[in-house]
């Protein structure tokens, strides 16, 4: 009864979307699944090599054989939701939606906007926590599920039976998990500078409304250079600039990310181990993925690795006690960690892109 869970080890925007893509389509999954709310989005590449942010949806519905469940623990902006299907041009069969789900309201949104969220703790004022407050609250017309909101009626199905049924048929559960879990309310350890839930692993498996008895695989996944969002969001080990980053990477001089939910310019860091072991033990993960491995160096990109790319990898591996699996050279592509081979010194190793 085989499920994966995708994690981020930092502060979010390390590549998970893409992670469960690649699993889905490796697995030929049939279901998966996004937890929480519109204040993150996942990015992946299509098969026609078109790049998609989504912020509702699982990114992973990209893999062809996969139908895309909203659980009891997504946070559900209708608006973004039918955008999403309409773009994707998805057909309404491969799109279930627990009744259980929270929905975001005009009213959730103008609460984190009065609160100064946004200001505060570098909030997205996406709605999410405030949905999620009121749905703790539990005051009778004061919260609504995606049971009472019109527009979703059509989606709705019991979440749990039909993964319940695929995983019976020994079929491929993939969950994105959403952020990073540095930004975990309970976890992190930055509190206030978190965001409204729990990032990890086990919390995600419970929003979906499954047993930990049926996971197989947990994924942690990691950047070379962390992220925060913009303002003031936390603490950022070593916080560099994407002129720096950029330099090395061989990019434009402008070169910088924005986030995906509010468009604003990311603050970037370097690697933290420590975050990365905390998130390494409370995941348990069964494989650690590094993304961004081409802002290390410009070679990368050409699957060439010289002595700087392989002494980072090398640092990494050394600073959090683990090997690193999966390494990503480009926003599509994975290499395994074999293909890079041994991180001493050499100035003769070329990897080729695996077949």
């Amino acid at each position: 009864m085989p499920i994966s869970v995708v994690v981020g080890g930092q502060f979010g925007s390390e590549g998970k979307g893409k992670v469960a893509l690649a699993i889905a389509r490796e697995t030929r999954a049939r279901i998966v699944v996004r937890v929480g709310g519109t204040n993150s989005g996942h990015t992946a590449v299509d098969d026609a090599g078109k790049t998609w942010a989504l912020r509702q949806l699982p990114v992973s519905v990209l893999a062809p054989t996969a139908t895309a469940v909203l659980p009891p623990g997504a946070i559900i902006d209708p608006e973004i939701f039918h955008r999403e299907i309409s773009e994707l041009k998805i057909a309404r069969r491969r799109v279930i939606v627990s009744p259980w789900a929270t929905v975001i309201s005009k009213v959730d949104k103008e609460a984190e906007r009065a609160d100064g969220l946004v200001d505060r703790i570098g909030s997205t004022g996406s709605g999410t926590g405030a949905a999620l407050v009121r749905r703790i609250q539990r005051q009778d017309g004061k919260h609504t599920l995606a049971k009472d909101c019109r527009s979703l009626r059509e989606y709705l199905a019991d979440t749990a039976s039909v993964m319940r049924e695929a995983l019976n048929r020994n079929d491929r559960v993939v969950i994105e998990g959403s952020q990073g879990f540095g930004l975990s309310v309970l976890h992190g350890g930055y509190y206030p500078k978190a965001t409204s839930r729990d990032t990890t692993a086990a919390t995600f498996l419970g929003e979906s409304g499954l047993s930990p008895r049926d996971v197989d695989d947990v994924a942690l996944v990691l950047r070379c250079h962390p992220i925060r969002v913009a303002g003031k969001s936390g603490p950022l080990k070593g916080e560099t600039s994407w002129a720096e980053i950029a330099k090395k990477a061989g990019l434009p001089a402008d070169y910088v990310e924005l986030t995906t939910a509010t468009k604003r310019v990311r603050r970037v860091g370097t690697f933290d181990a420590e975050l990365v072991k905390r998130a390494i033990d409370a995941n348990s993960p069964s494989r650690i993925v590094l993304n961004h491995f081409d802002y290390v160096d410009a070679g990368v990109r050409e699957h060439s690795f010289n002595d700087r790319s392989r002494e980072f990898l090398a640092m990494v591996e050394d600073s959090i006690g683990h090997r690193i699996d999966w390494i990503g050279i480009s926003p599509e592509e994975f290499i395994d960690r074999a293909e890079v081979g041994d991180t001493r010194p050499s100035r003769t190793l070329k990897v080729l892109a695996p077949s």
